[in-house]
C-alpha cells in the first residue's frame, strides 16, 4: 500500500508555515510573501491602483512558490485565520495539473508552532485506521 505524502499549511497573506505529516516530527518550513507594509505604503503614495497591482503580483508569486511545494504531496490541509487559504485553493483549482491532490480548507486562529503541529497531526491522524 502506498504511503500518502501529507502536508499541513498554516497561512495568512504574509507567511505560510509548511508542516509535513509523518511519524517523526519534522521542522516547519516557512515561505514568506514579498509584499510588505513598506511596499504598500510606498506604492500607495503614488496611486491605489498601482498598490493593488503590485500586491496582486507579489501574492501571485507567493502562491506559485507554495504550489511548487504542494505538487509533491497527495493530501494538503490549508488552514489559517485569513482568506489567503481560500485564495490559494482557488489558485490551485485553476490548474488541472493539481487535480489529483486532495485539498481541504479549515478555519483556525493564530497559532504557535506547537499548536500548528498538533492541529496537523490531529487532522491527519483521524483518518488513520488502526488494526485491532
Amino acid at each position: 500500500m502506498k504511503t500518502l505524502k501529507q502536508l499541513g499549511i498554516w497561512m495568512d497573506h504574509s507567511n505560510a508555515h509548511l508542516i509535513e505529516f509523518s511519524d517523526e516530527v519534522k521542522a516547519t518550513k516557512t515561505i514568506t510573501s514579498d509584499f510588505s507594509y513598506e511596499d504598500k505604503a510606498e506604492t500607495l503614495k503614488r496611486s491605489e491602483r498601482e498598490m493593488h497591482h503590485k500586491e496582486n503580483q507579489k501574492l501571485s508569486t507567493y502562491y506559485k512558490n507554495l504550489t511548487s511545494v504542494i505538487e509533491n504531496f497527495d493530501e494538503v490541509l490549508l488552514f489559517g485565520p485569513t482568506d489567503a487559504k481560500v485564495e490559494l485553493f482557488n489558485y490551485i483549482k485553476e490548474n488541472h495539473k493539481y487535480d489529483k491532490i486532495k485539498l481541504e480548507l479549515k478555519n483556525s486562529d493564530k497559532m504557535s508552532d506547537v499548536e500548528q503541529h498538533h492541529f496537523v497531526r490531529d487532522y491527519f491522524k483521524r483518518f488513520e485506521f488502526k488494526n485491532i
